[in-house]
């Protein structure tokens, strides 16, 4: 892939490096990089990656060009993946952390300072990450971007805490994808390199995986005070049908991924059951997904519940037997009718 590379280095090595990834952003990179650099914590350096957009999104980002911290590559071509450009922007990185600050969102200026912190007060941390708010497309802001966390545990994720890795998998993400946005989170890069860095095969669960494979090269630390913006809005939203059915499959893979490296308990196991008929049973039942897919999301439900099929055969014969109750409640004789009939 060619590639065109603008900017100059420091001579100093950063404690972080800021990656921004960017594909057709335009409209709020000036708000993400200016939120970047009036972070309180200034020893960074930034590293602005595109991957051949199609708006301004190029203009917008050569006007930062004479900047020394910054510097930038365009690539001729797009790369098709998120993560690749995750993976492009870690091999770039000379910082001891790497946040990879995602082109739509913006942070409060404490971000970095709380963050880095974390990270410098226990060498065991693979990553530290803080609460998000979630934003829409036009500014406003919507509640929290991570609201579903007190479904998994109502107290857990209100207050700061530190947790060994691989219980972090195991209680948490070997369910539900915690780490709701990569905007949240700055981590080791040595952590990040020892992991693998992101998986490039999966097109939206890449992220979801990248946080087990860091907690299972170390521990995790939350900030419970929301210092994130996460950007929700169309073009980040799960699409339907064939992309439906590969979110489907890539969250029911990665499930299975993280339990079978964490340690995972019997009551982890059926947890995750839970959490994943919730995924599959739907998908199975539509109407609009092709068989083909439907046996491939089946095939992966089997990996985590030996007995998937019992997940929709108790269902239905529930709802069988309510609709047979209903039908006979409907047949009997009113109260009085009868009496009715012989007067």
């Amino acid at each position: 892939m060619r590639v065109e590379r603008q900017g100059a280095s420091c001579g100093s090595e950063p404690t972080v490096s800021v990656i921004i990834p960017n594909y057709n952003h335009a409209r709020y990179l000036p708000q993400r990089i200016e939120s970047v650099l009036r972070q309180s914590y200034q020893d960074f350096e930034v590293i602005l990656l595109d991957d051949a957009s199609t708006d301004d999104s190029r203009e917008v980002l050569s006007q930062h060009a004479g900047n020394p911290r910054v510097h930038m590559e365009f690539n001729r071509v797009n790369s098709g993946s998120p993560f690749k450009q995750w993976n492009k922007g870690a091999k770039l990185a000379r910082g001891k952390y790497v946040w990879i600050a995602e082109s739509d969102d913006y942070a409060d200026e404490r971000l970095l300072e709380a963050l880095v912190a974390a990270l410098e007060c226990d060498e065991k941390l693979a990553y530290a990450y803080c609460r998000s708010w979630r934003v829409t497309g036009d500014g406003h802001v919507d509640g929290f971007g991570d609201w579903y966390l007190e479904e998994i545990d109502e107290k857990r994720w209100k207050s700061d805490f530190r947790m060994d890795g691989r219980e972090f998998c195991r209680k948490f993400l070997g369910q539900s994808p915690v780490v709701c946005n990569a905007s949240a989170a700055v981590f080791r890069k040595a952590a990040y390199e020892a992991a693998g860095g992101a998986d490039e095969a999966l097109r939206l669960c890449g992220d979801w995986k990248l946080w087990a494979a860091l907690a299972l090269e170390g521990d995790v630390a939350f900030v419970s005070e929301p210092l994130n913006y996460f950007r929700y809005h169309a073009s980040t939203s799960r699409g339907r049908n064939a992309k439906g059915a590969v979110d489907v499959m890539e969250k029911l893979e990665v499930m299975r991924w993280i339990l079978d490296r964490s340690g995972a308990t019997p009551s982890d196991w059926n947890n995750a059951r839970r959490e994943a008929s919730a995924l599959w049973v739907p998908a199975i039942l539509s109407f609009r997904l092709p068989f083909g897919l439907k046996r491939k999301i089946l095939r992966l439900a089997k990996a985590i519940d030996p007995h998937p099929l019992r997940r929709i055969a108790r269902p239905a014969i529930t709802t069988l037997r309510l609709k047979i109750a209903r039908h006979w409640r409907e047949r009997r004789p009113k109260p009085g009718v009868r009496e009715l009939r012989h007067t």
